[in-house]
């Protein structure tokens, strides 16, 4: 009985963070015009550091712990709007594919076997 209990608590809790992930991804509009998806990442890489620095800090006060002072976070050169809808491109492109090129591997696998075991 137990093993049950902590499975579906394991199943609820990564169902949790999931649709957390999604509801998101959603309410910032990540998938929306790259301009929004650029200020929303412009907007967490102001927030999340001090946010992770200021949790370090209630950490090491409830522990006693002395935690390493973390190097800064890399800065990005880049926009996001000239690589997103490539690479939305790529993942649409790849995901058309997969069914026939999965025939077509299990096809030469299929073949391969079979050419072994005469």
């Amino acid at each position: 009985m137990v093993p049950r209990v902590w499975s579906l608590m394991r199943f609820l809790i990564k169902g949790s963070v999931a649709g957390g992930a999604v509801y998101l991804v959603y309410d910032q509009e990540l998938l929306g015009p790259s301009d929004k998806s650029q200020a929303v990442l412009q907007k967490a890489e102001e927030v999340v550091p001090p946010a992770m620095y200021q949790f370090g800090q209630y950490v090491c006060e409830q522990t006693g712990l002395k935690m390493p002072q973390l190097p800064a976070p890399p800065k990005f050169n880049f926009h996001i709007r000239d690589t997103w809808n490539s690479g939305i491109i790529m993942v649409m492109s790849a995901l058309s594919v997969a069914p026939s090129k999965a025939h077509e591997y299990s096809r030469d696998g299929w073949a391969y076997l079979k050419e072994r075991t005469k």
